[in-house]
């Protein structure tokens, strides 16, 4: 169970990293290309990575066959206070002069350790392994 669990915290990192390439890319474009303030910019770029980390850790991260809407749901609450309190904070500290991308990986960083605790034991808990993905991987064939 453990390397399982290894495996999992891999894949998660390895999909938030791509999360978290668009996040910073759909940032620096707004930012520097768009001249738009801190919060709409960091908005935009975290709906972006969270609704591609959320399709391809539902699938192969956590190789979940939870119900779609129950599951984006539950992501949708974690981030209704993420949001907010992280757009806040980040708003807050680039107007005291904290550097814009330094602020977004700070905040990138929490939200990563938060998002695979959250999405673990509370998104997925008692649907993990049970998708085609894992069926296939497994051995078993899709009844």
């Amino acid at each position: 169970m453990k390397k399982e669990n290894l495996w999992q915290i891999i894949k998660f990192t390895l999909f938030s990293a791509s999360a978290g390439i668009i996040q910073v890319a759909s940032f620096a474009v707004l930012e520097t290309a768009f001249h738009l303030p801190y919060w709409p910019s960091y908005l935009t770029a975290l709906i972006l990575s969270v609704l591609w980390n959320f399709t391809f850790n539902r699938r192969y991260t956590f190789r979940s066959d939870a119900n779609v809407a129950r599951s984006m749901l539950l992501v949708g609450l974690f981030y209704l206070v993420f949001t907010p309190v992280s757009t806040w904070w980040g708003d807050a500290l680039t107007k005291a002069g904290w550097n814009d991308f330094l602020v977004l990986a700070g905040t990138m960083i929490l939200n990563f350790v938060l998002e695979y605790l959250y999405q673990r034991f509370v998104v997925y808990r008692g649907a993990i392994d049970n998708n085609d993905v894992a069926r296939r991987a497994q051995g078993k064939t899709e009844a």
